[in-house]
């Protein structure tokens, strides 16, 4: 048996979310390429080159019903593993990466006002856990729109983010 694909999982989630008496018109994926360029090691000094691959990205575009937005992986330099940190110690291997995704919230919030101000649904289904979705959330509901949050399992879900969501709908996973 072939093990699962991410593109699949992330399928089989999407699908899971929808009620029987619900259709499905379009998943909308937000995420970011992993970063690929280059970053100064903080105590050498020397060029770290990094490399990540979109593939997976590109595979759950071409899925039926899916549509990839992406926003960009920006590197932000390093932070300790663990403190204290030990003078004299201390080596490159002491700090990890720090990256930041960057448009990916503005997309979910421009996608969200687009769907209620067109009238293209009824209802709007969110895997969500950033409460920068709120303001989108609150003018979707303005418009008339049904929020629907979905709580994954080992997830726990911002008290801010249900004061603004209609449903909360408990999704096991596939």
């Amino acid at each position: 048996m072939v093990a699962p694909t991410i593109p699949d999982f992330i399928e089989k989630v999407a699908h899971a979310c929808c009620a029987r008496d619900e259709q499905l018109i379009r998943v909308l994926y937000y995420d970011c390429a992993p970063f690929n360029g280059r970053g100064k090691l903080p105590i050498s000094g020397e060029w770290h080159q990094f490399h990540g691959s979109d593939q997976w990205l590109r595979d759950l575009a071409q899925k039926d019903l899916f549509a990839v937005r992406r926003g960009v992986l920006k590197f932000r330099g390093y932070k300790p593993r663990k403190a204290p940190i030990i003078p004299g110690s201390v080596t490159d291997q002491n700090f990890e990466p720090v990256f930041e995704q960057k448009g990916v919230d503005m997309r979910i919030g421009l996608d969200i006002a687009t769907y209620s101000n067109d009238r293209v649904v009824e209802r709007l289904i969110l895997i969500t856990q950033d409460t920068d979705c709120i303001p989108a959330m609150k003018q979707a509901r303005k418009e008339g729109f049904q929020i629907v949050l979905i709580n994954l399992p080992n997830s726990n879900l911002a008290p801010e983010l249900l004061a603004h969501c209609d449903f909360r709908r408990r999704v096991v996973w596939p």
